[in-house]
C-alpha cells in the first residue's frame, strides 16, 4: 500500500486490511527466540565504490549498484567499466575496488521504494528482533562464491557472526533465510565451514549441528535456471540480464547507445556468479530430446485472484493441446525443429569444428565478446546442431564462451557424483551442487524449499541465427515463434513451465521432493526437508503495490504466509508445526520421473 494513501481511504477502497503478519503473531503471543541471518541473491545486494579510476571521481563509498542507479545513467560507459571484474581472474581490475555494502541496509531496498528484504525485517521486528539478532550476510555477488572468503574473508566473517550471534542469544541457534543465488552461496558455506583448512573454515563436522536450527531457503535454484542459459548465449533472456527484472526502465532509456547489449554482455560475462546458475544435473533432472519429466502444463496465463473454483493451473490434460512440448530441448534453432521427435532430423556435431575465419574487421567494435573468435564456420556449427539438451547445453557454452567458462569451470560443477565418497568431491567447486555434496551431518536441522508457483517460468527456446551485422550477437531468441492456441507453453520464442517466473519448480522442489528426503546419499544424516509452495495471486488492486500473495521470484518476500511461516519457525516452531509439505504444483509426480540413484 503505498505509504500516501490514508488507511481510511484503502479500507473504504478494499475493505478491512488483513494484520500484516508480525501483528498477527505478536498477537498470539509469540516472540524473539533464535536469531535470523539473511543471504541475498544476486543483484539485490547493494554495491559501492571503494577505489576507482579517473571517471568515477567524487563517488567513493557511492552504491554503483543498487540505489537510485544514477551513475549508471551520468556516466554509463564508467559505470560498466567499474561494474566488469577482470576477464582471467574473475577478481577486480587493477585500480578498481567494489565491495559489498554492510548491514540490513545492504539489502532492504533494491532501488527506492522497491522492497527487498524491508517487509520481512519489519514483520519480524513486530515480535521484537532488531540487529542484534538479525544479520544480512551480504557478499559480492558478482564474483564465484569460493572467491568471495579469497578476497574479502566473506565466508570466515558469515561463520564469526553465526558464532557471535549464537552466544549472544543464550546459545540459541540460528534460523537462515537465503534467497534466491544466496541458495547456492549458502549450500556452498555449509560445506566451507566444516571444511579443514585452508580451503575451508575449519570448524569441524558437527558446525552446523551446533549453529544452524533451520535453513529456510526461498526460491533456490538448487539445479540451476534455463534463464542463465539464454543469459550466457545471447544476454536476452526476457529480462536482459536479471538486470530489468530489478530495475524496469534500465536500459529503456538506452543509455548505452547501439551497443547496449554487448556491454551489458561483456560486464556480466565477467562475472562468474552467473555461471552458478547453469542447469545441474544434466539430461538425468531436465531431460532428453524426446522426454522431460516436467510434463502436461497449462500456460494459460487467466489467473483469478479469489476465484478458487477455476485455477489456471490446473494441470487439466483433457482440453490441452498439447503439442511435442519438448521441455528437455533447451534450445532448438526454428520452430520446427522443436516440434519434430528427434528421429526425424540430422544434426551435424558442432565439437570439432573449427572456428575459423573472422566475421568481420572487428575492430570497429568498440566491445568485444568472444563471438568475434567464432568465425563464420563456428557459428554455422552451432546452428547445424539444432537442438540441445541439458548436456550439450554445457558443450555449447564451452564452444561459444572459453575463456569464461574455463573460469566457471574452476568454480563450479554440474555434474551428478557417482560416488560421493571419491576424495575429489573435497574441492569447493563441488560445494554448491547438491547433486555432487552431501547435506552436513546434523540430523535435527531442517531445511525448507519455500517458493512461488503458477506462473508460467522459461523453461526452453526457440532460437534463429541473426545474419552478421558488425558487432551483433549472432544468435537470437526467436520471438516470431508462438504456439497454436492461447493456452500454448510457446509464447515469443519461450516455452514455459511452472514456476516464480525465474526458477522452474523442478529446480526449487526436486531436492527437498525427492533427493533429500529421507536418508539419501546426499543427505546421509536424515536432515528433514520440507516444502512449501505459495500459490501466485496478482495484487487485487493497484493499492496493493507488489501484492501480499505473490509468487514472483522477488515479490515473495513481501508475501504474507510466506513470511508468517518463518516467523513462527525464527519463533520456535518446526516444520511438523507449520503442517508439514504444503505442495499445488506437480513436484511429486515430476520428481517421480526422475532416475537418480539416492
Amino acid at each position: 500500500m503505498p505509504a500516501s494513501f490514508p488507511q481510511y481511504v484503502t479500507e473504504a477502497i478494499t475493505g478491512p486490511l488483513p494484520d500484516p503478519p508480525g501483528v498477527k503473531l505478536k498477537k498470539e503471543g509469540l516472540t524473539v527466540n533464535h536469531p535470523v541471518v539473511f543471504v541475498p541473491g544476486i543483484v539485490t545486494g547493494g554495491l559501492e565504490l571503494w577505489e576507482g579510476r579517473q571517471c568515477a571521481d567524487g563517488l567513493f563509498r557511492k552504491r554503483l549498484w543498487g540505489g537510485t542507479f544514477g551513475e549508471l545513467y551520468k556516466r554509463p560507459l564508467c559505470w560498466v567499466e567499474h561494474m566488469s571484474l577482470d576477464n582471467e581472474t574473475g577478481l577486480d581490475r587493477s585500480g578498481i575496488r567494489v565491495r559489498p555494502v554492510s548491514g540490513l541496509v545492504a539489502a532492504d531496498y533494491f532501488a527506492p521504494g522497491y522492497f527487498v528484504w524491508a517487509v520481512l525485517i519489519a514483520n519480524l521486528a513486530r515480535i521484537g528482533y532488531e540487529e542484534k539478532n538479525m544479520y544480512m550476510a551480504a557478499y559480492d555477488w558478482r564474483i564465484s562464491f569460493q572467491n568471495t572468503e579469497v578476497r574479502d574473508r566473506t565466508l570466515s566473517r558469515i561463520k564469526n557472526n553465526i558464532e557471535l550471534m549464537v552466544a549472544t542469544n543464550g546459545g540459541k541457534k540460528v534460523v537462515v533465510i537465503p534467497h534466491s543465488m544466496g541458495v547456492l552461496y549458502f549450500l556452498h558455506f555449509m560445506k566451507w565451514v566444516e571444511a579443514p583448512a585452508p580451503m575451508g573454515g575449519g570448524g569441524g563436522s558437527d558446525w552446523c549441528a551446533k549453529h544452524i536450527k533451520a535453513v529456510m531457503n526461498i526460491g533456490g535454484p538448487f539445479l540451476g535456471v534455463p534463464k542463465s542459459v539464454a543469459g550466457l548465449f545471447s544476454i536476452e533472456a526476457r529480462d536482459i540480464a536479471v538486470a530489468r527484472t530489478f530495475a524496469p526502465g534500465f536500459l529503456d532509456k538506452d543509455v548505452f547507445g547501439l551497443q547496449t547489449l554487448q556491454h551489458l554482455m561483456r560486464m556480466t560475462r565477467t562475472w562468474d556468479s552467473t555461471m552458478s546458475m547453469i542447469p545441474k544435473g544434466g539430461d538425468t533432472i531436465w531431460g532428453g530430446l524426446d522426454w522431460s519429466p516436467d510434463v502436461y502444463y497449462n500456460c494459460s496465463a487467466k489467473k483469478h485472484k479469489n476465484n478458487d473454483t477455476y485455477s489456471a493451473f490446473q494441470n487439466d490434460k483433457k482440453n490441452l493441446d498439447m503439442k511435442n512440448v519438448n521441455y528437455g530441448r533447451l534450445i532448438s534453432f526454428g520452430k520446427d525443429i522443436a516440434e519434430l521427435h528427434s528421429s526425424k532430423f540430422e544434426r551435424l556435431d558442432f565439437r570439432g569444428a573449427l572456428k575459423g575465419r573472422n566475421l568481420v574487421n572487428t575492430s570497429s567494435c568498440d566491445v568485444w565478446t568472444e563471438y568475434h573468435e567464432m568465425g563464420v564456420e563456428g557459428i554455422k556449427a552451432v546452428v547445424d546442431y539444432k537442438a540441445y539438451t541439458a548436456d550439450s547445453v554445457l558443450d555449447l557454452l564451452h564452444y561459444v564462451a572459453p575463456k569464461m567458462m574455463k573460469r566457471g569451470d574452476a568454480h563450479f560443477s554440474y555434474g551428478i557424483a557417482d560416488n560421493l565418497d571419491d576424495p575429489k568431491y573435497k574441492h569447493y567447486k563441488y560445494w554448491s551442487n547438491p547433486l555432487e555434496t552431501t547435506l552436513p551431518n546434523a540430523p535435527d536441522m531442517e531445511i525448507y524449499s519455500m517458493y512461488g508457483v503458477g506462473i508460467p517460468t522459461e523453461r526452453a527456446y526457440v532460437y534463429k541465427f541473426t545474419s552478421q551485422s558488425e558487432c551483433y550477437i549472432p544468435f537470437q531468441i526467436d520471438t516470431s515463434a508462438n504456439g497454436g492456441n492461447e493456452d500454448s507453453c510457446l509464447r515469443d520464442g519461450v516455452y514455459s513451465s511452472d514456476g516464480d517466473e525465474t526458477v522452474p519448480v523442478l529446480s526449487a522442489g526436486f531436492m527437498c521432493a525427492k533427493g533429500w528426503r529421507g536418508r539419501t546419499r546426499f543427505n546421509p544424516s536424515g536432515i528433514h526437508t520440507y516444502i512449501r509452495e505459495y500459490d501466485h495471486a496478482p495484487p487485487a488492486n493497484l493499492l496493493e503495490g507488489r501484492g501480499t500473495q505473490s509468487g514472483a521470484h522477488v515479490d515473495i518476500l513481501g508475501n504474507f504466509a510466506l513470511i508468517e511461516d518463518i516467523i513462527r519457525v525464527a519463533a520456535g516452531a518446526s516444520g511438523e508445526d507449520l503442517g508439514g509439505d504444503r505442495v499445488y504444483s506437480d513436484i511429486f509426480k515430476w520428481s517421480e520421473n526422475i532416475n537418480l540413484q539416492l
